[in-house]
């Protein structure tokens, strides 16, 4: 009976071990899209110029509105018809918001429009810490420095170049096509929401929205050494939450047993024992069957038997944090900490803040009310300071999608082209309520250490990479 027991173990593991290596075998890759042969020739010179004059507009933004300089928002605005006279003389220029900036290009036939967004807002910089001044528009050795330069004054350049070189050209897009550039995405102003109001009084509903997300970047997948081309097609919500308690507060040297510090220190210890649960989403599920296949042998044992190893993966992801962890998981970083302001008094009051960012069906109420949960503290009051919910899925079987990534193709010829989640937010979250097609795609080549320049010290782009970016857009305008 024994050995009949231990065959019938004996056979099933060898079945679902010859399963696993059957889907292995033929999790292949996709036939990938055909790069077009078709060569841009734009003008470097004239890129990096106008790039330079945009700069030195010290478009920063502050959530104390006090600190604006609103001068310089406005030498912005004024740069541009200096810069692009063809764009000004095709397009209708509308302002919108406290300070957005939208142009309309008349395509030749009827249609949903394509909106192209960026936004010329920056973070500050402390110029103290930079080797070269963050707003003067340094160029050498064919890198152009500057706060902007990623984030995302070098987007929009790339997409006014494109259009100035197009119109230049005598072509006319297909449909509509509007610019749509915000001033205050970096404070989540109400500029872009005041945009998409007006697309929606309009009756306007988008064919494809894109704007800053994900880039062209190497080793960033196991197992996969080609170059890899994110494009986000869901972005995660954001809610900031607090935990308070409050005591009747007292000399230090006849202390309670437990102090309201030590019970929030408690508090963090067990939501960090207690991470949200995993939730395989749409735009992760799409990543890993398009890259994964493209894989190793052992790793495409892994990709190819989620339905088997799904909870392994997600030990592995714990364990490792960073962004493979948060492509699975609502994710909760301790951020502040505030209590007594001397040694030997018990505060009255002390806070812990943290930061959210919620994935799949999290809501910033289902949040809130997991961490009350853990903390299961009656002592610690949990409260919601602001947040906002995870963006709708977009569609990945429509022609847009289609269209956009054989644009990616043709400009970064040897790119693994594939969705991802992106983890920060972003104003196209706006958007999804009037269309089904926001994609999240900053058209750059960036390396590890150029996307830690991003809201960092030292910011700069190469001039070849800047190029390249206004390629893509102008070959993606022709397809529109």
């Amino acid at each position: 009976m024994l050995w009949y027991v231990l065959g019938a173990v004996l056979g099933v593991f060898v079945l679902v071990l010859a399963v696993l290596v059957i889907r292995a075998a033929g999790f292949v890759p996709r036939p990938e899209l055909v790069p077009s042969d078709r060569e841009i020739s734009l003008n470097e010179e004239k890129i990096v110029k106008d790039m330079q004059e945009m700069i030195r507009c010290r478009t920063v933004s502050y959530n104390d509105a006090a600190l604006i300089d609103e001068a310089e928002f406005e030498r912005f605005r004024n740069l541009l018809p200096v810069l692009y006279p063809g764009i000004h003389k095709a397009c209708e220029q509308k302002f919108l918001g406290v300070n957005g900036i939208l142009y309309h290009w008349k395509g030749r036939e009827e249609g949903d429009p394509v909106v192209l967004m960026s936004h010329y807002d920056v973070v500050p910089a402390e110029e103290s810490q930079w080797e070269k001044p963050a707003f003067e528009g340094i160029c050498e050795d064919g890198v152009l420095w500057g706060r902007g330069t990623l984030d995302t004054k070098g987007t929009l350049c790339g997409i006014l170049e494109a259009a100035e070189h197009l119109i230049q050209e005598g072509f006319v897009p297909e449909r509509d096509i509007y610019f749509a550039f915000s001033g205050q995405e970096e404070i989540n102003g109400p500029t872009c929401p005041a945009m998409v109001d007006w697309f929606e009084e309009q009756g306007i509903r988008p064919a494809m929205v894109l704007d800053e997300g994900g880039a062209v970047v190497e080793k960033v997948f196991p197992g996969v050494e080609r170059e890899c081309a994110l494009i986000g097609i869901a972005e995660k919500g954001l809610t900031n939450i607090e935990f308070h308690a409050k005591s009747g507060g007292g000399h230090a040297s006849m202390p309670p047993v437990h102090t309201i510090v030590g019970e929030l220190a408690q508090a963090v210890v067990d939501v960090e024992n207690h991470p949200f649960p995993r939730q395989m989403t749409k735009p992760v599920r799409e990543m890993l069957d398009v890259l994964g296949r493209h894989s190793t042998f052992a790793y495409k044992l892994l990709f190819a038997n989620l339905w088997c190893f799904e909870g392994l993966f997600d030990k592995v992801c714990q364990k490792s944090g960073g962004e493979l962890n948060a492509m699975l998981r609502t994710t909760c970083a301790m951020t502040k900490m505030e209590g007594g302001k001397a040694f030997n008094v018990i505060p009255p009051k002390a806070s812990v803040g943290m930061n959210l960012r919620l994935i799949g069906k999290d809501t910033v109420e289902s949040a809130r009310d997991y961490l009350e949960q853990v903390v299961h503290n009656p002592h610690i009051e949990v409260t919601v300071y602001e947040g906002r919910n995870p963006s709708a899925d977009s569609d990945t079987s429509c022609r847009e999608w289609q269209t956009l990534c054989q644009a990616v193709a043709d400009t970064w010829r040897e790119a693994l082209v594939a969705p991802y989640l992106m983890m920060a937010c972003s104003d196209s979250w706006h958007y999804c309520r009037i269309t089904d097609r926001v994609y999240k795609f900053s058209a750059m080549k960036l390396s590890k250490e150029e996307r830690g320049m991003i809201h960092g010290n030292n910011e700069r782009v190469p001039v070849k990479t800047l190029v390249k970016t206004a390629e893509f857009y102008a070959r993606l305008m022709e397809r529109c």
